[in-house]
């Protein structure tokens, strides 16, 4: 099944919204991660990748005390969409390179 660049990277970004909504609503705080617990061992490669680059950011965007949500959700749909565009073509190469070796 082939799936095209623009439905691939909605999903992806939903995805990354629904998993930052989900380990917010369970009260996944940023230090739990490096605690040692299973749940801070299992999510902390998906929250490195998704909220690590975005750390200076957040950080900058804190300065003002009154910065409207919006500017937090632009910045992460931006940089999730960049990323799910950089997966989808590493998997679209692996695929075809899958294809031609058979």
């Amino acid at each position: 099944m082939k799936t095209s660049l623009k439905k691939f990277t909605i999903r992806f970004v939903a995805g990354a919204f629904g998993f930052l909504l989900l380990t917010n609503a369970l009260g996944q705080r940023p230090e739990i991660l490096f605690d040692g617990s299973v749940t801070g061992i299992i999510l902390a490669p998906f929250k490195l990748i998704l909220m690590g680059p975005l750390v200076p950011f957040i950080n900058f965007l804190h300065q003002d005390p009154d910065t409207p949500p919006p500017f937090f959700l632009a910045g992460f749909a931006f940089y999730w969409t960049l990323l799910g565009l950089g997966l989808y073509y590493i998997l679209t190469k692996l695929k075809k390179r899958h294809e031609s070796a058979l």
